[in-house]
């Protein structure tokens, strides 16, 4: 039961309203602390001002009947005024003019002519720590101008009985304001800030259960201006994803069947290919110098099947990292490509031997084939003769590999959406899947695939590849 109530306790001060309400009551209670010390200083200047005049009047008192007073009166006269000797000055003269034996010496003596607020406020705290009972001197200014000085000698115990009293009193209705200000204010926090939060929350957890249902998205209702920016910004957040997702889905759904459309499409042109390769062996010239072109617009149909079927893939394949010697792999690309030094798209490498790079060398040598394919394309839709280059680099963080060639650059378009699959070529009747595939690779290894150059001179890419593991 113990240990439950604990976890209660533990929650509610876990909340927002809980350490709310204990920020309350401890700033209330402070600010009656700051608001005591002084008053507990006024007090006990206020009770000496009233001794002082207490025994003005006993000694006006004594004055003007000073033959007609007895020593038991005068005894009387200073009970009655708390004190036990009354000087005053009159007219540049000291006067005694009340008097008895003192039980003891005069410990201190406090002038409220001259002290100031800090000076007030030290006496008053030190009274109040102070236990032991003292015979002290107050000295002040007569009222009504009836003389230039009073000063008298009183017990300091009935004073701080006085101050403890007053002080116990102050401390219980601050505690009792501290209580009943925190109550409000909790009650106004619960009203105005955690309910509309909770409600907040409440929202969030509904639409995240199904966000592609339009009836969860928050309506904006807060009265107070910051929560509800927060609930318009929240409801314009919900929409968009709401929209995103429902786009997706739509996508998702389109992918899937240009895929199941791409596998049997693949199938029917595999077949006319085999047709196709037959077509070249005939007779009819005609037919011989079409065969080739009939031909190559099945194969890149094909190609283009296989490609959309790679990439609907769900995701590809970890891969599996080993030391891969790059200038024998950038060999295989080029003999796959059919390209050579002496052809009219020459392919140079400049890696040294034995120079190795952590990756899984299938997926390099895709990442490869596609900048290299894409590469010789550009440069022989020009009808001209160029260049294509791999090198190599490293730094104590990183290996680079860069694929140049001297073809005639990038279109604008393509730059915007160069990565993206479906969002044109780099190439006229392109469909971007090569590049979207050699970036979605170079990032399963940790690193990344960027476009460091294209213009009229050529274009260049370049592979990071982290040497961390």
């Amino acid at each position: 039961m113990d240990r439950g109530v604990e976890g209660r306790r533990g929650r509610f001060l876990n909340t927002l309203s809980g350490r709310f309400l204990i920020l309350t009551v401890a700033f209330v209670m402070l600010a009656e602390v700051l608001i005591f010390v002084p008053s507990i200083a006024r007090f006990r200047v206020d009770f000496m001002t009233l001794r002082l005049e207490k025994a003005q009047i006993a000694s006006l008192s004594q004055l003007a009947a000073s033959d007609m007073v007895t020593p038991e009166l005068e005894a009387e006269l200073l009970a009655n005024a708390g004190v036990y000797n009354v000087v005053l000055r009159r007219n540049e003269m000291r006067q005694l003019v009340l008097s008895s034996t003192l039980p003891s010496p005069v410990s201190a003596t406090y002038d409220l002519r001259a002290s100031g607020s800090w000076e007030l406020i030290r006496d008053a705290l030190a009274c109040l720590v102070d236990p032991t009972e003292q015979i002290i001197r107050v000295i002040g200014n007569p009222v009504q101008q009836a003389g230039l000085l009073i000063e008298i000698t009183m017990d300091n115990g009935p004073m701080r009985t006085a101050m403890l009293d007053y002080g116990v009193r102050i401390l219980v209705l601050s505690a009792l304001i501290s209580v009943v200000t925190a109550f409000l204010l909790f009650l106004a926090v619960q009203r105005l800030i955690v309910l509309p939060i909770r409600r907040v929350a409440r929202h969030m957890a509904a639409y995240a259960e199904a966000p592609e249902d339009a009836r969860r998205v928050i309506a904006p209702t807060a009265e107070i201006e910051e929560l509800r920016a927060a609930e318009e910004a929240m409801e314009a957040m919900q929409r968009q994803l709401t929209g995103s997702l429902k786009q997706k889905e739509r996508l998702a759904q389109l992918g899937g069947a240009v895929a199941k459309i791409s596998h049997d499409l693949r199938n029917i042109l595999t077949s006319a290919q085999l047709f196709a390769d037959r077509l070249e062996g005939s007779a009819d010239p005609t037919v011989a110098r079409a065969a080739p072109k009939l031909i190559g617009s099945i194969s890149r149909a094909v190609a283009l099947c296989e490609a959309t079927l790679a990439f609907g893939k769900a995701e590809e394949a970890v891969p599996v990292l080993r030391p891969v010697d790059l200038a024998a792999l950038a060999a295989d690309v080029a003999e796959a490509e059919g390209l050579d030094e002496d052809g009219r798209v020459a392919f140079l490498v400049d890696v040294p031997g034995g120079f190795l790079v952590q990756a899984d060398p299938e997926q390099l040598y895709r990442v490869l084939s596609n900048l290299v394919r894409n590469a010789r394309q550009a440069i022989e839709a020009t009808g001209q003769s160029g260049t294509i280059e791999i090198s190599c680099s490293q730094t104590p963080q990183e290996w680079l590999v860069r694929v140049g060639d001297t073809g005639p650059g990038l279109p604008n378009k393509a730059r915007e959406h160069l990565f993206e699959a479906f969002q044109g070529g780099a190439r006229k009747g392109g469909t971007g899947l090569g590049l979207a595939i050699a970036a979605e690779l170079v990032r399963g290894h940790g690193g990344r695939l960027e476009l460091t150059r294209s213009d009229s001179e050529g274009t260049e890419f370049l592979i990071h590849l982290p040497k961390g593991a």
